[in-house]
């Protein structure tokens, strides 16, 4: 399958609760942290709702 990375950008300081248990569930902590993740409609989900905080790129 194929796989995307996320690594966040922004901090999560004054976000609403909403974005910040997304970003936690996505499995990133700190800024510049990274994930590898699967390719499908949930994590494009969660993507699309924190796209101001994070960089994706295809791997």
């Amino acid at each position: 399958m194929a796989q995307i990375k996320v690594t966040l950008v922004k901090s999560t300081i004054g976000e609403i609760k909403s974005v910040k248990a997304t970003v936690a569930a996505l499995g990133l902590t700190k800024i510049n942290s990274q994930k590898i993740l699967e390719d499908n409609a949930a994590v494009r989900g969660q993507v699309k709702k924190v796209a101001h905080l994070v960089k994706v790129e295809t791997v």
